[in-house]
């Protein structure tokens, strides 16, 4: 990874956390979530089949006197890796040590790292696809053998020194799990998929949360911010916040689904949950270009963002929600994106959308 890499995924980062929809979490997150977050597995919502899986795995571990085999977590943000993480080191009676794949650069800051755990730790790991290639080849031995080698010295007086490692389970953590070689893949003993959220899970979300928060909220109330979230807890929990905010101040603090709608209103977050850039693109792409076929330089132009920024932090879910479809010949919108607008597609052959030339153009 280069450091123009590293930049620009920060800067896509910055740009998504900005949003009140962006399931990257900011710094205001990163504080409450640490008090709103579940002890255990019974407690945690969402997600049976991992939830289910990992309980195995874990019992059987702790019956065997054992550390639990090293586990690959995949998903999203804001789906809960980070949670069932320190779900693993709870179950497991085990401190939890978090890092990251972008702060790990050389194999001697892993290696580090490794050299102080304690028997049985947790070493969490986040973006692990993000780490040095050096410091990714030192962690196949570290997981398979529990030993690394320090290189010292340099040139032909370089000596390696092997360091035995105490049992320690490995909780690696992605949102690209195919940009991670086949070898560490393989090294992990289990892996779960994390799926989005259905809004029913997403309800049983909000009303734990606002039980922690102290916030007064009735089942329609619970039903409206779950509609908005995108099948994100963080996105719920962040939604419920500011409605919360709007409630205390505009109205007596109880949140009904009435004053959850408009709340989300003043944020700009509609009841598919799309905020001010992903309305943006799809106007651009309706109004201006017929409904496409665009290219995505053309529409992030006409948007006034960034390449990057449209196809990163736009796109994917308007393409998950059906509202956008991307093709050889470019960006086209879905019969849904017209209907979502409020918009009538003009008729096939006679109108932008029937030509790829005039589409491109807004004729």
């Amino acid at each position: 990874m280069n450091w123009e890499d590293s930049s620009d995924t920060a800067d896509l980062s910055a740009t998504a956390g900005d949003r009140l929809v962006g399931a990257d979490a900011d710094g205001e997150d990163t504080a409450v979530e640490a008090a709103l977050r579940p002890k255990d597995l019974d407690e945690f919502v969402g997600q049976e089949k991992v939830r289910e899986q990992l309980d195995l795995v874990l019992r059987a571990a702790r019956a065997r006197g054992a550390t639990a085999d090293h586990v690959l977590l995949s998903g999203a943000p804001g789906l809960g890796k980070t949670t069932l993480s320190m779900i693993i080191a709870a179950e497991m009676g085990a401190p939890i040590r978090i890092t990251s794949g972008p702060a790990i650069q050389h194999a001697g800051d892993l290696a580090a790292i490794l050299s102080s755990l304690q028997e049985g730790e947790v070493l969490f790991l986040d973006e692990i696809h993000r780490m040095s290639r050096p410091a990714e080849e030192m962690l196949y031995m570290a997981m398979e053998d529990f030993r690394v080698d320090v290189i010292v010295g340099k040139g032909p007086g370089a000596t390696a020194i092997p360091l035995e490692l105490p049992p320690f389970t490995l909780v690696g953590a992605t949102t690209r799990a195919g940009l991670l070689p086949p070898p560490l893949r393989d090294r992990f003993g289990f892996t779960g998929h994390m799926e989005f959220y259905e809004p029913s899970e997403l309800e049983r979300v909000i009303h734990r949360s606002a039980r922690l928060l102290d916030v007064e909220i009735d089942t329609a109330g619970a039903a409206e911010i779950a509609g908005r979230s995108r099948g994100t807890p963080r996105i719920a929990n962040r939604l419920l916040r500011r409605v919360r905010d709007y409630a205390q101040v505009k109205a007596d603090g109880v949140i009904t689904p009435e004053i959850a709608s408009v709340a989300l209103g003043v944020y700009e977050v509609d009841a598919r949950g799309l905020d001010r850039l992903d309305r943006a693109v799809l106007q651009a792409l309706l109004k201006l270009f017929g409904g496409g076929p665009v290219g995505l330089s053309t529409l992030a132009v006409a948007v006034g963002e960034e390449r990057e920024t449209v196809e990163e932090v736009a796109e994917p879910f308007l393409v998950r929600e059906g509202l956008l479809a991307r093709t050889p010949r470019g960006r086209v919108a879905t019969p849904a994106a017209w209907a979502h607008l409020g918009l009538v597609p003009p008729q096939q052959g006679g109108g932008a959308a029937g030509s790829g030339q005039q589409g491109l153009f807004g004729a």
